[in-house]
């Protein structure tokens, strides 16, 4: 992948997007690309952290695991998304382990490399910070849904935002491709998957949505939204 290439993948994020030609050249130039294949792990949980990653083209899930082996997901991320950050401010280890749910390409831009960068550009600091700025309000939502959502209203909220992220338009209602199972799901909401699978069950015997193996038709996002409190 030329610089070009890696100059409109780069244009394509929201850390990015923002940045005009020159600084925008200045990040792609050092970056390299690298395939990883289905299942594979990106990163560890605890590993050193030296590296952002823009997804090209796949599909990555983030995710903690705690002491007991329990897992929980916290993001599943397509084209356009980056992750790991935080390893350009601090190069501390990894808070969450990365892995790959089909065929992905992913850009790589060391912590060392974005230095670089920064030499005669200051507004790609900018942009980090109000990129970490965002992830930020992310945690701290999340958090909160935790203390205050019961897990029905978690999982209303999980589908609306999937909606409004990743939804296709249909002459239904809004299509979620996933590729996620329904232990995924459980994870994303620190939920069961039996729970999770019994509060799917209702939303679709009131119509709110319809479930088709991995993909979900969200026929009524209003009374889902309104489940979720928001």
């Amino acid at each position: 992948m030329g610089v070009d290439q890696r100059v409109a993948v780069l244009r394509g994020t929201s850390l990015f997007g923002g940045l005009a030609d020159e600084p925008l050249r200045a990040v792609a130039e050092p970056c390299n690309t690298r395939a990883f294949k289905k299942g594979e792990i990106v990163f560890h949980q605890g590993d050193p952290g030296e590296t952002l990653y823009v997804v090209c083209q796949g599909l990555i899930k983030v995710f903690v695991t705690s002491e007991d082996g329990d897992e929980v997901v916290l993001a599943t991320l397509r084209p356009g998304d980056t992750f790991g950050e935080l390893a350009l401010i601090d190069g501390g280890p990894r808070s969450a382990s990365a892995s790959v749910l089909e065929p992905t390409t992913l850009v790589l831009l060391t912590r060392s490399a974005f230095s670089a960068a920064l030499e005669g550009h200051p507004q790609i600091r900018e942009a980090l910070f109000k990129s970490l700025g965002r992830l930020l309000r992310h945690v701290l939502e999340y958090a909160s849904d935790l203390v205050f959502l019961d897990l029905s209203g978690r999982v209303a909220k999980l589908l609306v935002g999937l909606s409004e992220e990743r939804g296709e338009q249909h002459h239904e209602g809004v299509l979620l491709d996933l590729h996620l199972s329904q232990s995924d799901l459980a994870r994303m909401v620190g939920g069961s998957r039996p729970t999770v699978n019994q509060i799917l069950r209702s939303f679709e015997a009131r119509g709110y949505i319809s479930v088709k193996g991995k993909k979900i038709l969200v026929g009524q996002p209003e009374a889902l939204g309104r489940r979720a409190g928001i």
